[in-house]
């Protein structure tokens, strides 16, 4: 018997998944909730919130969903696989206590630090003069300010001078730009090196991590501007080793798991780990507790395995690395944003030529989109992700660029950096 599965989000992230689960022959039936104008055309878009927790409760119990999959951080924070499993229902996720790991970067620092896990030093404040005053001492060219709750991706900020450390930590504290994600916040040692995000599956026994993968955080080329919740991502990456793969999981996975289990906190889903991979080894920036944006594209389109039977065997404790199978090759994502991301960007933009891409390589995932009678229109500051597979970075990188432009998808006012993958092509030359 075909089998319902429901996803909660609204992103690229999310359409990839749907997409991803809507090639396992167990399913029968994909809801969204809410869904995006990409999302309707691989099942049913529902109007249901991501923080709307019994309401998503109410409508898997009617319709006899047999298992949700939380795309986004926010409801994983709020307990939402608290409130399933207390309903003896299915979901895909860790708990309100695992999910610590990312909605609190106070609580994340103290767990990297019990459990000599290689990671900056770092420190947190609840008052802003005093991490004024610590930047002061340590040297801003030493520091990246963070603040320490949710802030969609864009909570960092690598100072520039002490004026705009002073004005950012201000920002984050007493102006609240972030909310309550700012009510306290982290100065942690800048570190160098190139960044890699590594995405594992774990049961709360094993973990087994995909490919390793790279996302491009800054809104222009050559890495400039502000941060964003990521313009583009690739996997694997190819100047990550062997040697790096097995010091990950020796040194930060494993010990990971193995201090959640002595937190004696029951996690299964995904862990994230944001690395920067230093001259002494790799070290952990950050936890998330769900499937990364743009991330998520890329790997989707690398992943061999079933997905529902992979995250069934997540929630079931019956996870084995044999249930992981990737493809050789490579892919790569580009984000297409609206004028104004990652500030004060458009809405209701007509989006064109998404006609021209028919088949699954390249693949248009939809993040910020609605559908308006038969056109398409932008709703959010990431719009698309041009996503694309091939034998090589270069291949991969290059069908999905081809499609982008006045003669292929294209919107008024869109921006999307031309420089994803550069240090894969070459950690030197930066692509024109």
């Amino acid at each position: 018997m075909k089998k319902a599965v429901l996803i909660i989000g609204s992103g690229g992230r999310e359409h990839a998944i749907g997409w991803k689960f809507n090639k396992s022959p167990h399913i029968g039936k994909i809801y969204f909730a809410p869904g995006n104008g990409g999302t309707e055309l691989l099942g049913e878009n529902v109007d249901i919130n991501v923080d709307d927790l019994q309401g998503l409760v109410s409508f898997v119990k009617d319709k006899q969903i047999n298992l949700t999959f939380v795309g986004p951080e926010a409801p994983l924070v709020a307990g939402i696989v608290d409130v399933f499993k207390k309903n003896k229902l299915a979901i895909f996720g860790p708990t309100k206590q695992g999910a610590l790991l990312e909605g609190d970067k106070a609580f994340a620092c103290e767990f990297l630090e019990k459990y000599s896990i290689p990671h900056p030093k770092s420190k947190t404040f609840n008052d802003p003069q005093q991490a004024k005053n610590y930047v002061g001492e340590i040297g801003y060219k030493n520091c990246v300010i963070k603040a320490s709750g949710l802030a969609s991706g864009k909570g960092v900020i690598i100072p520039k001078s002490q004026t705009e450390a002073d004005e950012s930590i201000d920002q984050i504290m007493v102006e609240k730009i972030f909310g309550d994600a700012g009510t306290s916040l982290i100065i942690q040692e800048r570190l160098n090196g190139p960044e890699v995000s590594i995405i594992a599956f774990t049961d709360g026994k094993t973990i087994i991590p995909l490919p390793p993968s790279q996302d491009h955080k800054r809104i222009f080329d050559n890495d400039q501007g502000p941060n964003t919740g990521g313009m583009g991502a690739y996997a694997p990456v190819p100047f990550i080793t062997e040697k790096d793969l097995n010091l990950i999981q020796a040194n930060i996975l494993e010990p990971t798991l193995s201090g959640l289990k002595k937190e004696k906190i029951d996690y299964q889903g995904v862990i994230y780990a944001g690395l920067m991979m230093t001259s002494v080894g790799p070290k952990v920036l950050e936890y998330n507790v769900r499937f990364g944006d743009p991330e998520t594209q890329p790997l989707m389109m690398l992943l061999q395995s079933d997905l529902y039977e992979l995250s069934l065997a997540c929630i079931s404790g019956a996870l084995s690395k044999d249930l992981v199978k990737t493809k050789p090759g490579f892919s790569v994502c580009i984000v297409i944003a609206a004028n104004g991301y990652p500030g004060t960007y458009q809405k209701g933009t007509e989006i064109y030529g998404l006609d021209l891409v028919k088949n699954d390589n390249p693949y248009v995932f939809h993040a910020g989109t609605a559908k308006k009678n038969t056109k398409t229109l932008t709703s959010g500051g990431r719009v698309l992700g041009v996503t694309a597979y091939g034998n090589t970075v270069k291949i991969a990188r290059d069908s999905a660029y081809a499609f982008i432009g006045q003669n292929g998808i294209h919107f008024e006012g869109m921006h999307y950096r031309k420089d994803i993958g550069w240090q894969a092509l070459n950690t030197y030359d930066k692509p024109n």
